[in-house]
């Protein structure tokens, strides 16, 4: 089984990427179209020049490793992937033959978290109407990270179940610190999940926002409340 899993940032996309990670049927691999949707677009991100050098450029080659021999001999692959990564050219054919799982979480608990590590967010860095429109093109489940860490056994139970994949335990738990296939743009994005062992727990109420990431998170939440609308019952 090869799993694309897409959500925008600041998403637990990265503690999900540790929950398949840690199961021993599985790869992962890190946002794999990161440093292509870099080099074509030449937005400036933390760790740009590192991201570029040590990471394929190429789509086209990226999209042939989406679907090449999985890493480690492994029965199954995890891609963590972000929609608006895809540039209008890039090759997406190959996402059909994944399963695709759409991770969702609130516009305004995504941009609270998102403008501590990078002032000045925009529509784009946060991805929402690109996710929504990869959605329709690519179907799958939709998980709300909200259900995930109010009972994460439960919920990943229940989409093991929806792809036909047996839930596994180990999903519940990792080692903290770094892992082997993090990207090399951890340090600057991954402390916290570092520090972790499993998933936070319940979260707290919505933040309070202001100003212009209120405005963000204002234009973000239909695009969230489409997706919302097909997310599994748990």
């Amino acid at each position: 089984m090869r799993i694309a899993t897409w959500s925008g940032p600041r998403n637990l996309s990265t503690a999900m990427m540790y929950a398949f990670g840690n199961r021993p049927d599985f790869a992962a691999w890190d946002e794999p179209f990161y440093a292509a949707y870099l080099a074509a677009t030449g937005i400036e991100h933390p760790l740009r020049e590192r991201v570029l050098a040590a990471n394929e450029c190429d789509p086209q080659r990226v999209a042939e490793r989406c679907l090449g021999p999985v890493p480690e001999g492994c029965p199954h692959f995890y891609m963590k992937h972000m929609p608006f990564h895809m540039e209008p050219d890039f090759p997406l054919d190959w996402a059909e033959s994944c399963v695709n799982i759409h991770l969702i979480r609130h516009p305004a608990r995504v941009v609270a978290s998102y403008v501590r590590k990078r002032e000045d967010p925009v529509m784009r860095d946060i991805g929402f109407e690109e996710q929504l429109a990869l959605f329709e093109k690519l179907p799958g489940p939709v998980v709300d990270s909200a259900d995930i860490l109010q009972n994460p056994e439960a919920a990943l139970s229940r989409l093991c179940e929806a792809i036909r994949l047996e839930f596994d335990p180990s999903m519940l738990s990792w080692p903290a610190g770094p892992k082997p296939f993090d990207g090399v743009w951890a340090p600057h994005w991954y402390g916290s999940v570092h520090r972790s062992t499993g998933f936070a727990g319940p979260e707290a109420p919505l933040p309070e926002l202001h100003g212009e990431a209120r405005e963000l998170a204002e234009r973000a939440l239909p695009f969230y409340e489409r997706l919302a609308a097909n997310a599994l019952r748990v």
